[in-house]
């Protein structure tokens, strides 16, 4: 066997070896979408987006109380962490040494690995035992704390992407740091931004052991920020584990919905950011 013929050899098996990889990674993901498409879909009907919940015993109703609240808290949580988060990646990118920088990237990774469940705890802590009372305003925060290393990373790894030059560009016209920073470099890289935070938030939204601590659930429909919600994730859990076949059928139409909308919220994010990568090619063959 001569040497050509060798290194093709192993260069077929490390792409099959590759391949194979790819293959099992992806295995998971489309079990266990088609399993909850396969057993969430038959149950979904339009009283399941419009009806709440009906009483023990009586067959029907919907999650329509679920499905707002989930969203509710979701905006909630990210009204308190994406400007926070955005600041920090943004301050982590234009100032990358120093040991204020050092301290905030250590915590960001730190609470990057924190358990959600602790998370929960933690906002239980801090929100529902001073407040004396489970709330949507605790749930929020509960999330936030999840959204925000996730924004804070990604805006900084997207925002030092930006060669240096466009930024020495900027003060070499006479611009003041602040601006070079929020109209050049921020502005320009906005759409990658959006994909980061999207992402983020689709993280959060499937969660469920910070809302069991915080805003707990609610079997009617609310819009107080001080009172319990109703979410998807935990409205999930407390059907699956009920003797009811009735309440076992919507929860898997809830976890059809609740993936869908995470789904939904991946694939927005991809398009805006394939769209800007058409456009850049785009903008590259003009010039």
């Amino acid at each position: 066997m001569n040497y050509l013929r060798y290194r093709k050899i192993k260069n077929i098996l490390f792409y099959l070896s590759l391949l194979l990889g790819a293959l099992v990674t992806i295995l998971p993901l489309f079990m266990i979408v088609s399993f909850v498409i396969k057993m969430g879909a038959s149950s979904l009907n339009l009283d399941f987006f419009t009806q709440l919940p009906k009483p023990v015993g009586e067959s029907g109703g919907g999650m329509r109380h679920a499905i707002i609240g989930t969203l509710y808290i979701v905006c909630l949580a990210s009204i308190l962490s994406i400007p926070i988060g955005l600041l920090c990646g943004i301050y982590l990118s234009e100032f990358k040494k120093g040991k204020v920088a050092s301290l905030l990237r250590f915590a960001i990774d730190l609470l990057t690995g924190v358990p959600s469940i602790v998370v929960g705890i933690f906002a239980y802590l801090m929100i529902v035992v001073p407040f004396k009372g489970f709330s949507a305003m605790a749930g929020g925060v509960a999330l936030s704390i999840i959204i925000l290393p996730i924004v804070c990373r990604s805006s900084e790894e997207i925002l030092k992407l930006t060669p240096n030059h466009i930024r020495e560009a900027g003060l070499a016209l006479g611009l003041p740091r602040w601006k070079v920073i929020f109209f050049i470099i921020v502005r320009s890289n906005f759409s990658s931004l959006i994909t980061g935070i999207m992402l983020a938030i689709s993280r959060a939204a499937g969660e469920t052991a910070p809302l069991l601590f915080t805003a707990f659930g609610n079997m009617y429909l609310s819009y107080e920020i001080d009172s319990p919600m109703a979410s998807l994730p935990v409205q999930i859990y407390n059907y699956a584990i009920s003797p009811f076949d009735d309440w076992q059928r919507q929860a898997w139409a809830g976890a059809f919905v609740l993936i869908i909308l995470v789904l939904g919220i991946n694939l927005l994010a991809r398009t805006i950011f394939g769209f800007k990568k058409i456009r850049n090619s785009f903008s590259r063959g003009n010039n």
